[in-house]
């Protein structure tokens, strides 16, 4: 177990696991009503990188991520209720209404958005990271990416730069074995994906997504590491026990596969944990779970309350010629 984790620390760890299902789970059924629209990418089963990872984080880090974005939003620390808000389109939401699933983001929690182009946010990042460097500043950057996106030139590029420059930035892949339905072996001649961090001569390693604790300590050593040395290549084993997004119909893989990484399911695991190490027993578990259904009802509520945006927003933060012109 990690040492620098207090008992708080750890039943928080759980606490945002839990809360991240229920809100997916709640989002998937909002969707189904027709309530959400657009495209929805839900992180169930992945919960147990955001939040390690997160609190590995300090407050001045940055953190650019993909578009599988809600888990992260809520483990960076943006107002839950605010988040669904957004999925729903309303104006209480953190990009406004206008962003919706997958444009998530938040400059108070140096949160820099869920991106919905495949490995667009990478130079964003890395262009961070420079940034940082060049003002002698002791922030660092996570970004955040899917296995699929280590195939396209974003990736080779940005890391490539990273290294040259030895910037603090942290590139967690987050390995759910499939690229939308195309198994990762299928489309990346080195399936070990850390591995790629060879060819740019960085640090680079492999854990296990599913276990809360492990994400947590490869990703406090990552950060120190960028933070004094130069990027590292972090690759979390994982798996989405539903499909791409709502709209997949799922023929690519089979059910006693998706009931085979259930076994692992990271909630459960953790909780098994922390009743061995003695944090906390069933009655304090049941107790956090009950919690998180009283907030959901709270966070719904206040979503489906909240007021669609004014017509007038229509024109807020867009771009003008010098002109004034639309």
């Amino acid at each position: 177990m990690a040492k620098d984790l207090s008992k708080d620390q750890l039943l928080e760890l759980y606490r945002q696991m839990v809360l991240i299902r229920r809100f997916e789970e709640k989002s998937a059924e909002l969707y189904a009503e027709g309530k959400i629209g657009g495209f929805l990418h839900l992180y169930t089963g992945e919960e147990a990188i955001a939040t390690g990872a997160c609190m590995a984080m300090r407050p001045g880090d940055h953190l650019y991520t993909a578009y599988r974005d809600h888990g992260w939003a809520i483990a960076r620390g943006l107002d839950t209720g605010r988040v669904m808000a957004e999925l729903l389109g309303k104006a209480t939401g953190v990009s406004g209404g206008k962003g919706g699933s997958m444009h998530l983001a938040s400059a108070e929690k140096r949160y820099w958005g869920g991106h919905a182009i495949v490995g667009g946010h990478l130079p964003l990042a890395t262009g961070t990271g420079l940034a940082i460097r060049y003002r002698e500043e002791p922030d660092a950057v996570v970004c955040v990416l899917g296995e699929g996106t280590t195939n396209i030139g974003y990736f080779h590029e940005s890391v490539n730069l990273a290294a040259v420059w030895k910037l603090p930035v942290v590139f967690l892949v987050e390995n759910n074995q499939y690229g939308m339905g195309t198994e990762v072996g299928r489309a990346s001649a080195v399936s070990n994906i850390y591995m790629k961090g060879c060819a740019y001569d960085i640090a680079h390693r492999q854990i296990d997504g599913q276990d809360v604790l492990e994400v947590h300590q490869a990703m406090d050593e990552a950060l120190e590491l960028a933070r004094t040395e130069g990027p590292v290549l972090l690759e979390a084993l994982t798996y989405r026990y539903v499909g791409h997004s709502m709209g997949d119909p799922e023929r690519y893989r089979s059910k006693a596969e998706i009931e085979e990484w259930r076994e692992r399911d990271p909630i459960r695991r953790f909780g098994d944990t922390l009743k061995e190490r003695g944090v906390a027993d069933d009655a304090a578990l049941d107790a956090i779970r009950q919690a998180t259904e009283a907030e959901m009802l709270q966070v719904v509520k206040f979503a489906e309350e909240s007021p669609e945006p004014d017509d007038a927003a229509l024109w807020e933060h867009v771009f003008v010629n010098p002109m004034g012109h639309q």
